[in-house]
């Protein structure tokens, strides 16, 4: 072998004639994913559940196939697309008509925040970080729980939020980046202090440490009371 060899490198064994045959399969393979996606309805990834994102992978890996591997012929191909497309009707079908199947597919939304506190249950079932669930919260204009009337995480990842009534908004745990809302094992001054967990507020009497009454978690920060800003 040569090393720096610009045939081998950018051909080996194939004729230059040979890209136009990859422009025409990534060409074939481009408009099957695309017809399934205007033939299955959806409008975007954002509305992908995880069934329909585990198809469209599926057809990546077959369309990627095609476009670059001269052994691969086309209509084996175009029948996995049938294959995949026959199969996501059959399974939406049956969603249609059977709630408990359409629940184990996509699952059903989550309540994870009511009158400004954390759902306990919900949290521990949930396989998210603070930190990425804090930024979903920032981008929706929320600067604490005591807020937040209402948070629905939905099937597609999407965190739905109704917010309280401006008389209503009460202190509550900081979504800020972690610079702006120190946590505090004993707390250094008198205050009003939300525990990091599940957003419970408590006062509590400087230079003391104390467990949360609805969650027994110790680490505290200080509440937030800012009201929201439209």
């Amino acid at each position: 072998m040569t090393a720096f060899d610009w045939q081998r490198m950018l051909l080996n064994d194939f004729p230059l004639l040979f890209l136009a045959e990859v422009a025409l399969r990534a060409l074939f393979a481009f408009a099957a994913v695309f017809l399934f996606l205007k033939i299955s309805g959806r409008r975007g990834v954002r509305q992908l559940s995880l069934f329909e994102l585990v198809v469209i992978l599926t057809l990546g890996s077959a369309a990627g196939d095609v476009s670059f591997y001269e052994d691969v012929p086309l209509l084996p191909i175009a029948a996995v697309f049938v294959t995949l497309l026959l199969l996501y009707r059959a399974t939406v079908w049956a969603m249609t008509h059977n709630e408990r199947f359409s629940n184990w597919m996509e699952g059903k939304p989550v309540t994870i925040i009511k009158d400004g506190l954390y759902e306990l249950n919900s949290l521990e079932q949930l396989n998210i970080s603070s930190d990425e669930f804090f930024m979903e919260l920032r981008q929706q204009g929320v600067e604490h729980l005591g807020q937040v009337r209402l948070g629905i995480l939905e099937t597609d990842g999407d965190v739905s939020l109704f917010f309280q009534d401006a008389e209503s908004i009460r202190p509550g745990l900081s979504v800020l980046p972690q610079e702006y809302r120190p946590v505090y094992l004993q707390v250094p001054s008198s205050g009003l202090y939300a525990c990091t967990r599940c957003g419970y507020p408590q006062t509590i009497e400087g230079q003391q440490s104390a467990a949360c009454p609805r969650c027994s978690n110790e680490r505290w920060t200080l509440a937030l009371s800012t009201p929201r800003l439209r």
